[in-house]
């Protein structure tokens, strides 16, 4: 080995890719703490962002303290206050009919008229013979009292006498039958004349003049009369309603209104007046009826309409919008806007409906907001701006 040698090869200059290699080396060292430097950066900017929640925009709407009416609503169907089917009481020929189809009539009124004549001789002949025994009955009675002075004397047998006596008594049967057959002419020939028995409205005549009509022919009706004023209105409603019922029909008079097509601006009214002796328990209903006096027609048989029953009246109810009210596992609740503009959960104990608002129980007071839309994007907590109309644009921090 020759030192001098050594000792010149260890100063002499590194080479440049030696120093290269040595870079790599370096760098290659360090970047596991450069990287771990820029993963706490970054995780520090992600959780400052986390932690700052997003402004959910939502509708609200304030609960209210006000009086409401509690009611029942139904399809309720319009039916005659009376229904008669005309029909011919003796049998003749159809003369003549005195009125036209859908007319009203007045109860007295002349409908129809069979052909007379027959009745009329039928009359006279009963009559005829009604003078006939008459005189026979009278002639037998004196002959009773002559031959009753002297049978006492014994001028007559008894068996004389007694056979006059039967025959004035069998006179006197006689006039009696025939006073019955008098009437019976009589009543028939005023079955000629078909009057109507009640007022109210004319429907389809069945049989056209000219025709035949039979005595009390069920399957021949001449006309259908139906009275229209007053009227009801038939509606039925969950038996479970039956105690309130029974409890204000008791106490008041119940006011029913009945909604037509085309007449929403000014709806008949009416009074409960019927509440049948029996639930249905095929349907779990019980039927009602109303009458009305229809004064102006509104309402006619067979229509369908919007039946709104009243029972009561709640003082200081407090009243939110039915679409604020959401249903989960618990029951009814909805989200109530705070004063910092977050939302609280409240479950609520709901009362009636009444038009688009209901009556809240439990759970809410007058005055709180409570959110009407947007509450699928809710939780607990949530940041909201309120976009109501009728509250105005407002919200919290980040609005």
């Amino acid at each position: 080995m020759h030192p001098t040698v050594s000792s010149f090869a260890c100063r002499r200059p590194m080479p440049f890719r030696h120093a290269l290699c040595l870079f790599a080396i370096l760098s290659l060292a360090l970047a596991p703490l450069l990287w771990g430097c820029s993963k706490a950066a970054s995780g520090d900017a992600r959780g400052k962002d986390a932690g700052k929640s997003p402004v959910v925009p939502v509708l609200a709407g304030t609960a209210v303290e006000k009086t409401v009416p509690v009611e029942l609503r139904a399809i309720g169907n319009v039916q005659p206050y009376a229904t008669v089917a005309i029909k011919a009481q003796v049998t003749g020929e159809l003369v003549s009919v005195q009125f036209k189809e859908g007319q009203e009539v007045k109860k007295g009124d002349l409908l129809f008229t069979i052909d007379p004549r027959p009745f009329e001789a039928k009359l006279r002949q009963a009559e005829a013979n009604l003078a006939r025994d008459r005189a026979q009955l009278q002639n037998a009675r004196k002959q009773a009292e002559r031959y009753s002075s002297v049978a006492q004397k014994g001028y007559v047998s008894a068996e004389q006498f007694d056979q006059i006596t039967a025959n004035a008594a069998a006179l006197e049967a006689s006039v009696k039958a025939g006073e019955a057959a008098v009437e019976s002419a009589r009543l028939e020939l005023k079955y000629c004349s078909i009057r109507s028995p009640l007022d109210g409205v004319a429907g389809v005549v069945k049989i056209d003049q000219g025709n035949i009509v039979k005595a009390s022919d069920k399957d021949n009706v001449l006309v259908v009369i139906n009275q229209v004023r007053p009227i009801y209105v038939s509606f039925s409603v969950p038996e479970q309603n039956l105690f309130s019922l029974r409890k204000y029909m008791a106490s008041q008079k119940l006011e029913v209104t009945a909604t037509v097509p085309g007449g929403e601006d000014r709806p008949p009214r009416g009074e409960l007046t019927f509440l049948d002796n029996t639930v249905d328990p095929a349907t779990g209903t019980i039927q009602l009826k109303a009458t009305f006096a229809n004064t102006e027609k509104l309402l006619w048989p067979g229509q369908f309409v919007n039946v709104l029953l009243r029972l009561t009246t709640l003082e200081g109810a407090v009243v939110i919008p039915g679409e604020a009210v959401q249903t989960g596992q618990e029951g009814p609740y909805v989200y109530v806007v705070k004063p910092d503009f977050t939302v609280e959960y409240r479950k609520v104990v709901l009362g009636r409906p009444v038009d688009n608002e209901i009556v809240i129980l439990q759970g809410l007071a007058p005055g709180e907001k409570v959110v009407t839309d947007g509450q699928l994007r809710l939780a607990p907590g949530t940041q909201v701006k309120i976009l109501d109309p009728q509250a105005g644009e407002s919200g919290g921090k980040g609005s």
